[in-house]
Formats: structure tokens, C-alpha cells, sequence
């Protein structure tokens, strides 16, 4: 413990929001101390070699994707980067679909063969139209019907997030768009790609600052007093940093079981769902992300529960509302500022978070 050293700032949590604002305050001169509970810097976007030398992610797969210039530029300063457009199939009835919904989608599970122009006729028939969106359910029930739902959806869903998919708000089932054409990309961004040298490396190279050091296995509302700074950023989740005193915010955690097989492919796709068969939501094979090449693969499974490390908030009216309890707390508190995924109980990807990250770090630079 650094006792005799004051810090400007005291950043709680070294995953993506914690480390690009200690880069962008270090860089504007500000002395800047991380600590984290885990023993490694990254937070989940955290990767290593397993056993076998096959790079995993302990976490679940993290795969880059963003529309910002901005954003993918900044981090190309403490990476290179490897092409990569993630594709996902879904298993359902001993068959294999691409997911998100296309046109090769639709035409291999109703056994017909539409063409672009005519699939938005088809969409018309089996959609059952919602005059208000609110829930994810309204959300796939107006753009696929209900066959595609129950087939992909339902069961996701309820495995996910111990949730029925009208109890689930809009925002999640609206991140999964449904397509007219053979897309069978994941994500259409414009930039899509894997940090060459790994995650890890990439963190590495963002925290590598003088005016940055960092403290591990410290559990800041043990530790707190330990240390001397003028501001605090907290990333982890907003109701423990308030004590819990209006009730705990619900997260899914997630149970990951990794193996490894002496074969050169696990299976077709970097990513497959199991929507309606089986405990686990999905299986990933790294190496299929990675671009690594290895005689042997390596798979993790997941397995969604209650209990455990929070991965997700849920999104849903009344936790919504819990949460701004929560936030009305945190504008009152002095010196201290709450971002990233548990702090602000938001689904985010990766480049929200950075994105997120670098402007509350640009209005805190305006203020030196």
C-alpha cells in the first residue's frame, strides 16, 4: 500500500472505463493510482494462453466491433490489430441457423426460397404487430412472429436472464437486428477486429504511464482509508458502493466451464447458441476468434445464473427504477465519479464503454 503518496485521483476497477481514464489523467499530468479485487489488470475483457498455449478468454468471448473512427483510432495507439467478423449459428431441432436472422435463416427453416425482394413480404405475413414496443418479446413478436421467436428467442432468453422475454426490456432484443439479405455477419460495424497480441497486451500498453501504478487484489471498501486522493472513479457496481440501502440491483452472472480437445476444430462456427436443449447458452472456440493457429482447440460453455461475479445488468422498468435510486445518491457524493457497465447499470459494449470513458475523461481534463 502506497500510504505516503497522495493521488489525484483513486480509480476503483482496471478493465476498460478504469484504464483509459487513468491513461487520458495521466497523460494530463494527474497522478493516478488503479486498484482492483481481481489479481490482473483488463477486467473481463482479461485474456491469456491456457495450458495447451491457446489463447482464452476467462470471461467469455470478447469480440471488438465499433462504428467511431474516434474510438477505434484511439486504442490502434496501444494495439495492432487482427481482421476479424464474428459469426454466430444457432442450434435448434438438430440444425444449424445463422444467427442474426437473415434470408438463408428464414429460408432453411420454413424449406422455401425467397429472394431479397420477396422476404420482406414474408416478414409482413408471419410479424405480428405491436402498436407500443416495450418489452423484447413485442420487439421480435413485430419483426419475425412467433415461430422464429420461440425457435431463437424464448428460450435464450430465459436461460440468459431467468427472465421471460416480455419481462425483458425492448433495448436488449433491439440490439439483434433481423436482416432481408445473406448477411450472416454478427455485427455489421465498420470496424471489426481483434486486438493482435490479445487483450491483455493491449492493457499493458494503455496503462504503461508513469504517473500509473497499480495495485491488485485490493478490495477497495476494505482498503479505502488506506489511501490518500483528492477524486474517486468507481466502476464496479453502484448499490455495493452505497451499502445496498435501497436493496440490491439484480445481475445474470455467468459460470464458465473451458476444455480443451486434441482435434483441429470443435465445430463450425466461432460461436454456437443452444437456445432450447442443454443448461449452457452457448459454446465458444477461441481459436476461431483468435486466428491462432494450434494443432489442438480450446472451447469454454457458458452457463447463466444468479449468483456470482456480476456480468449483466438486467434491463427491465423495475430495476430501472431501483437504479435511479441509486444514481440520485451518486450526484450528490463530492470528488467522485461512477462510469462503466456497473456503475451506471447499462448494457454496454466495449466501444460505449471506452467511448464513455473518454468523455467523462475530456469534461475532467477541461477542469485542470
Amino acid at each position: 500500500m502506497s500510504l505516503n503518496v497522495s493521488y489525484d485521483y483513486l480509480i476503483v476497477g482496471c478493465g476498460f472505463s478504469g484504464s483509459v481514464l487513468a491513461r487520458e489523467l495521466a497523460d494530463s499530468n494527474k497522478l493516478i493510482k488503479i486498484i482492483d479485487s481481481r489479481d490482473h489488470i483488463g477486467g473481463n475483457a482479461y485474456d491469456k494462453k491456457d495450458d495447451h498455449g491457446i489463447i482464452i478468454h476467462p470471461y467469455g468471448p470478447h469480440i471488438f466491433h465499433t462504428n467511431s473512427e474516434k474510438i477505434f483510432n484511439y486504442l490502434s495507439r496501444f494495439t495492432k490489430w487482427n481482421k476479424y467478423e464474428h459469426r454466430v449459428l444457432s442450434y435448434h431441432n438438430r440444425n444449424f441457423y445463422q444467427i442474426p436472422i437473415n434470408l438463408n435463416t428464414v429460408n432453411r427453416f420454413f424449406g422455401l426460397d425467397l429472394n431479397e425482394d420477396q422476404v420482406e413480404n414474408f416478414y409482413e405475413k408471419i410479424r405480428v404487430r405491436k402498436e407500443k414496443i416495450i418489452s423484447s418479446e413485442d420487439v421480435v413478436l413485430n419483426s419475425v412472429g412467433p415461430e422464429l421467436c420461440n425457435a431463437f428467442f424464448k428460450g435464450y432468453t430465459k436461460k440468459q436472464w431467468n427472465l421471460d422475454l416480455s419481462d425483458l426490456s425492448a433495448g436488449v432484443a433491439s440490439r439483434i437486428p433481423t436482416r432481408k439479405n445473406r448477411d450472416d455477419r454478427y455485427f455489421t460495424d465498420k470496424f471489426q477486429y481483434m486486438p493482435k497480441n490479445g487483450y491483455s497486451k493491449l492493457f499493458e500498453n494503455l496503462l504503461d504511464h508513469k504517473n500509473i501504478s497499480i495495485d491488485l487484489k485490493v478490495d477497495f471498501f476494505k482498503n479505502k482509508n488506506k489511501y490518500e486522493y483528492n477524486k474517486l472513479i468507481y466502476t464496479g457496481p453502484i448499490d455495493r458502493f452505497f451499502d445496498y440501502q435501497f436493496g440490491k440491483l439484480p445481475y445474470r452472472s455467468l459460470k464458465f466451464k473451458h476444455e480443451h480437445f486434441k482435434k483441429k476444430s470443435f465445430q463450425q462456427a466461432a460461436t454456437i447458441n443452444y437456445p432450447n436443449i442443454y443448461k449452457f447458452t452457448r459454446i465458444t472456440e477461441f481459436k476461431k476468434i483468435t486466428g491462432q493457429p494450434a494443432s489442438g482447440t480450446s472451447i469454454v460453455r457458458e452457463y447463466s445464473k444468479s449468483t456470482g461475479d456480476p456480468f449483466y445488468p438486467i434491463p427491465n422498468i423495475n430495476n430501472e427504477n431501483l437504479f435511479k435510486k441509486y444514481q440520485e445518491l451518486a450526484k450528490r457524493e463530492k470528488n467522485t465519479y461512477f462510469v462503466g457497465r456497473l456503475a451506471e447499470y447499462r448494457y454496454y459494449n466495449m466501444d460505449q464503454v471506452v467511448g464513455a470513458a473518454l468523455a467523462l475523461a475530456k469534461k475532467l481534463c477541461s477542469r485542470i
